[in-house]
């Protein structure tokens, strides 16, 4: 049975909400046509329940902003009420495009300006919702999810605020380490892969890209991201290799051990297309430097699919491996905020993920399962399908 009808048999918790906080304004808009349309175009076996009062309307976004004074201190501010609502709090802690003043400076809001923001709304609601979703598609520090010496463990601590200020879920993607939810062990906490999202873009936009073991190889570029590489190489049914770091680890440079080298293991990929698999591209100075790998090793196209593009360093790069011919394609999600100079980049892809976040919210708030939006399997293989 899909989700969508396991949507029009089952109740809803409670009356829904959407909270977008600035960060995250597209996105919240999006989702939020999205699950009108669904919801418009139900047919619900028990729709004279009173839980299916303002169970369809036009709009599930509440008003809500956080507004700043002149010292840079801000309050959340809720503009209507949200008594016994299933309240989903949307927030990008990555979008470093909003600014606010401060005495007179104008100052780019950090993950942590973010993070205050979002504990400011649901402080705002002062526990009369029924149920707190936070749904942070980059977790929060989630670089800094375990301790090595003497260091902070930010990530734990940033989940344990939230749950302490009565969040129950925690809705993320990718998580650098999904182990980190060992902090909050009786709360829940899922993180989502967009693996089919991937795929459906980089098909879209290269639809000739033949998926057999002789033209196609997934490449981790790194040990951190061998588990979505395996994934890919399993359900794509081709072969797969991985680069490790050789790290200088009697120097520290910015908090962290230089890369002396990449290091290969695989077969050869001489005269095959490689998809590069990874959570995120930050600088980008790793990522580059394996495709220029592969191409030195003979690769055909490079095509690298991220989660998030944070591009903390521009495009300049990316720009010229792109004209070298190092990178084919880039594909990234719109689940963080984007620079419009991306649109004019040929070789960037978006993968739009409104559609699928809309799916998990409305899957919650009826409370049914998700185990078939967590497992992409199938659509990866009915995508796989149509191009035979």
């Amino acid at each position: 049975m899909s989700n969508i009808e396991y949507l029009e048999k089952t109740l809803p918790v409670a009356p829904m909400k959407i909270v977008a906080l600035d960060s995250c304004k597209e996105l919240g808009k999006s989702v939020n046509d999205y699950i009108v349309s669904f919801r418009k175009n139900a047919k619900h076996e028990n729709s004279d329940s009173p839980l299916y009062v303002n169970y369809s309307t036009d709009n599930y976004l509440a008003k809500a902003d956080c507004p700043r004074f002149g010292t840079g201190e801000a309050k959340g501010h809720l503009g209507e009420s949200i008594r016994g609502v299933d309240l989903y709090i949307m927030v990008d802690v990555c979008n470093y495009s909003l600014t606010y003043t401060v005495n007179g400076h104008e100052n780019h809001m950090s993950p942590d300006d973010h993070f205050q923001d979002l504990k400011r709304i649901i402080s705002a609601a002062t526990g009369k919702a029924k149920r707190i979703t936070v749904i942070m598609p980059f977790l929060y520090e989630s670089r800094q999810h375990k301790r090595t010496k003497r260091e902070s463990l930010d990530c734990a601590m940033g989940l344990k605020e939230l749950t302490n200020m009565g969040v129950t879920n925690i809705i993320t993607f990718d998580a650098h380490d999904p182990r980190v939810q060992n902090a909050i062990p009786l709360k829940g906490f899922d993180t989502f892969s967009p693996a089919y999202q991937f795929m459906k873009a980089l098909f879209h936009t290269e639809p000739d890209i033949p998926i057999d073991k002789d033209h196609l190889m997934v490449i981790s570029p790194d040990e951190g991201a061998m588990p979505r590489a395996v994934y890919f190489s399993n359900v794509l049914g081709v072969n797969m290799g991985m680069f490790y770091k050789r790290r200088d680890y009697s120097v520290m440079v910015n908090g962290k051990n230089p890369i002396v080298a990449h290091d290969f293991l695989g077969d050869d990929v001489a005269g095959k297309n490689v998809l590069i698999i990874d959570d995120m591209i930050s600088s980008g100075e790793s990522m580059l430097d394996v495709a220029k790998q592969l191409k030195e090793r003979g690769a055909d196209k490079v095509f690298v699919c991220t989660t998030f593009g944070l591009f903390t360093e521009g495009f300049d790069r990316f720009d010229e491996y792109y004209e070298k011919g190092y990178v084919s394609r880039v594909v990234v999600t719109n689940l963080i905020y984007l620079p419009p100079i991306i649109k004019e980049k040929p070789y960037m892809v978006v993968a739009d993920m409104s559609k699928f976040l809309a799916l998990i919210i409305d899957s919650m708030n009826h409370d049914i399962t998700i185990s078939q939006v967590l497992n992409p399997t199938d659509k990866i293989h009915a995508l796989m399908d149509k191009r035979i």
